[in-house]
């Protein structure tokens, strides 16, 4: 179990996202448009079109 407590930097991602793709498609969007490096240890949570759904991409050195 992660610990909120352990985490380090929080970045949400603001606007939609298409919730359907996969750990690979959201890690491509943190690289190529945020410029950020999804294997930092930082959390990365995605708001999808509805009110609650959401994902979040974290690393934690042995894989997603």
């Amino acid at each position: 179990m992660i610990k909120l407590s352990d985490l380090g930097q929080v970045y949400i991602v603001c606007g939609k996202t298409d919730l359907r793709k996969g750990i690979d498609g959201l890690a491509t969007l943190v690289k190529e448009q945020f410029e950020l490096d999804p294997f930092s240890g930082k959390v990365f949570p995605f708001c999808g079109g509805s009110k609650d759904r959401f994902k979040a991409l974290y690393w934690d050195g042995q894989g997603f």
